[in-house]
């Protein structure tokens, strides 16, 4: 009867411990995306397709580049992330951003194999380009509304960038990516 029972408890931690949502994302300044980031990029996105790669859902993201802040200019590139939807299996990784054709946005980007990119720190390498009166263009970091730890207090907080205007996010980045590397 003991065994049945402590079975029976282990068995429902073990089920229990996959419906946690566990992802904790360390808060990185705009400055240090840019110094981690191989790659930042104003894209418009063009395609998304999920498929199954080593018993695994993958989302491949297709993106055409109209401007390059930083790294080696390149006219299209696709982010390979963890997750999606292929037939009616849908595996979901907090922290992973989405896409959607059509959209424009800045990636802060890594190299994620030989034809593919991942995104820096996940959604806080995500800026979408929002546009306010007059056209003018704004950045929302996909963190804006995300609980993230803070290295220097040790707490969570939300937090990122919400309406910062595109000239000051250029300058931000181009300012980033010209400093020279700080030592560890």
């Amino acid at each position: 009867m003991r065994t049945y029972r402590y079975t029976g408890l282990a068995m429902a931690v073990l089920l229990g411990a996959g419906l946690i949502r566990a992802t904790t994302l360390e808060r990185m300044s705009l400055e240090q995306l840019t110094a981690v980031a191989e790659r930042v990029v104003r894209v418009r996105c063009v395609a998304v397709e999920s498929r199954f790669e080593d018993g695994e859902i993958w989302t491949r993201t297709h993106f055409v580049v109209h401007e390059t802040l930083k790294g080696t200019p390149v006219e299209q590139l696709t982010v390979r992330l963890l997750g999606g939807r292929v037939g009616h299996l849908t595996s979901t990784v907090d922290g992973v951003p989405k896409f959607t054709p059509g959209e424009e946005l800045y990636l802060f980007l890594e190299p994620s194999g030989a034809d593919s990119f991942a995104v820096t720190s996940w959604v806080q390498g995500t800026f979408r380009i929002r546009r306010g009166a007059g056209g003018r263009e704004f950045v929302v970091q996909d963190t804006s509304g995300v609980v993230l730890l803070d290295p220097a207090t040790g707490r969570t907080r939300p937090g990122g960038v919400r309406d910062l205007p595109i000239e000051e996010f250029r300058d931000r980045v181009r300012a980033a990516a010209q400093a020279p590397p700080r030592g560890r």
